[in-house]
């Protein structure tokens, strides 16, 4: 409980906002920055899972999956079979030795692979038969059962089930999936077009089309409606990534990556469940692909992109950049560590310093 008001206290202040009753006040000004770690790659890494402060996934270009067991001091690579030459788009893991990796694109690219030996080993778990298919996207309620997302097959999102840790994997009948719009699909940017919350609620972030939308699930991708967002929607705009504190607290991020410090109807917020969105009263100043909840402080959050970092304090209406890097994705673990991903290898853990 101290180390959780402390931290609320250090960015209330690093934010401009004022530390809650009780809480202990820094006797100097803080600052949040990103401690950089060497990788010794040069990978984009787009796909990022953190296990933990200690332990963290992250995966992109040329097959590259990447581990850390000590907090980012080092690193080990591995590249599963076959994948040299993919983009490995996104990486859910659930312990240091057992990761879920997805590679994108048109048709057979699209791939699954799973090792339960921290990367020593992989195994593939699925691999697209449908030419029009392409997989953007994976999220697990727990550790046995996930979704992944596709862009529209035959006019309708598609979505595969696991129910055994991405050990395998099947189509879910696209019945209760509502038809896609002229030109819609998910955003492979940041592992982030597909989330999941409190076990059964999934959402799909889409753009392409005319109007960004989410899509929502109450069953565990069985049933969906779609919802349009007060994000801008376009060929190259929308919703790139969701970040769902519970059934009913979201974020949603985007923009227009050709415009990357265009703002303009970049952010929005829910508070029940995505069915409803409303803008923020500030918001980020360009485009944003990443976005995670603060796990210990229920009002914070944190959302990346190649021109910045910018925090929350109040649930997102109201955001203050805090770092000008690029990042694609951001993911904080259950004891309180923030971790950031992106272009040239680099990789991120948050950290608060004084001036």
């Amino acid at each position: 409980m101290r180390r959780s008001l402390v931290i609320t206290a250090l960015v209330a202040v690093a934010v401009g906002g004022v530390p809650t009753a009780g809480a202990a006040t820094p006797a100097r000004m803080p600052d949040l920055t990103w401690r950089l770690s060497d990788t010794g790659t040069t990978a984009q890494l787009r796909g990022l899972a953190a296990v933990s402060s200690r332990v963290a996934w992250a995966s992109g270009s040329r097959g590259t999956v990447l581990r850390t067991v000590d907090s980012g001091r080092t690193w080990q690579r591995s590249t599963p079979p076959g994948s040299e030459g993919l983009e490995l788009r996104d990486i859910e893991a659930f312990d240091a030795t057992t990761a879920v990796a997805l590679s994108i694109g048109p048709g057979d690219q699209s791939r699954i692979y799973r090792t339960t030996d921290g990367g020593a080993s992989w195994t593939e778990t699925f691999r697209s038969g449908e030419p029009t298919a392409f997989y953007d996207c994976m999220a697990f309620f727990d550790r046995r059962h996930g979704l992944a997302m596709s862009d529209p097959v035959d006019g309708k999102f598609r979505v595969l089930s696991t129910d055994d840790g991405g050990a395998s994997w099947r189509i879910v009948p696209d019945d209760g999936m509502p038809p896609a719009l002229e030109g819609e699909f998910g955003f492979a940017a940041s592992g982030q077009c597909l989330t999941v919350a409190d076990g059964r609620y999934a959402w799909i972030a889409t753009g392409g089309g005319a109007t960004a939308r989410v899509l929502r699930s109450a069953d565990r991708g069985l049933t969906w409606a779609a919802v349009d967002t007060v994000l801008a929607g376009g060929p190259t705009a929308g919703v790139y990534a969701t970040a769902f504190r519970d059934k009913s607290r979201g974020i949603a991020v985007g923009g227009d990556y050709t415009v990357p410090t265009g703002a303009v109807d970049a952010l929005g917020v829910t508070r029940d469940g995505g069915r409803t969105w409303s803008r923020p009263k500030t918001a980020p100043q360009g485009y944003r692909s990443g976005v995670a909840w603060h796990s210990i402080l229920p009002t914070v959050a944190i959302a990346v992109g190649p021109t910045g970092s910018d925090v929350t304090l109040d649930g997102g209406v109201r955001w203050r950049q805090f770092d000008s890097g690029t990042f694609d994705s951001v993911d904080c673990t259950r004891d309180g560590a923030c971790w950031a991903s992106g272009a040239a290898g680099r990789v991120g853990v948050l950290k608060l310093t004084w001036s």
